[in-house]
């Protein structure tokens, strides 16, 4: 998932340390390379959904070789939610694109996990998660991350709490960059 890297509309608590101009060319970067990284895998295709949708689909910044889907309205749930809901059948990997360890051996840790269980988290270092994959065996519901408490330490637990009798697994613990020291 990425956002068009415009001043004041991504990594705004790092911008509000660093300054906003600074913070999103860190985010378009970073988000270029994580991309590069992951795109020539031949394990999995590589989708970036991206936001605002109309820009992200036509954006020039990211590879134009990389197949694009807007993430569309709504919070973080519930723009997850639809990806799990609308793409194509079999397991899906959501991953954000502020995490500058991710290699592909986590994303293809992250489908291993998916073998024996439903879904797997990768958890953030602040009670976030950096990626969120599911099997989708079963209709995934359009609600299932509601209520969760984005942007706090609660985000792992609170969606682990909205999957009441799912398998769930989880890898590698990673640190997102939000502030300056987190660079």
């Amino acid at each position: 998932m990425v956002k068009e890297p415009h001043p004041g509309r991504v990594k705004t608590r790092l911008g509000a340390d660093i300054g906003m101009v600074k913070a999103a060319w860190w985010f378009r970067h970073q988000s270029q390379q994580l991309i590069a990284r992951l795109a020539i895998d031949p394990r999995w295709q590589t989708i970036l959904a991206v936001a605002p949708d109309h820009e992200g689909l036509f954006s020039r910044v990211w590879q134009s070789n990389v197949k694009r889907v807007p993430q569309g309205r709504g919070d973080l749930g519930d723009r997850m939610a639809r990806l799990f809901h609308t793409l194509p059948g079999g397991p899906v990997v959501i991953i954000g694109a502020d995490i500058p360890d991710i290699r592909p051996t986590h994303i293809a840790s992250s489908f291993r996990s998916l073998g024996g269980n439903d879904v797997v988290f990768g958890p953030a270092e602040d009670g976030g998660y950096w990626l969120v994959g599911m099997k989708r065996s079963r209709p995934v519901r359009t609600d299932i991350f509601g209520g969760v408490r984005w942007s706090t330490e609660y985000a792992l637990e609170d969606s682990i709490a909205r999957l009441g009798g799912m398998k769930i697994a989880k890898i590698n613990r990673l640190r997102d960059v939000d502030r300056a020291a987190d660079l």
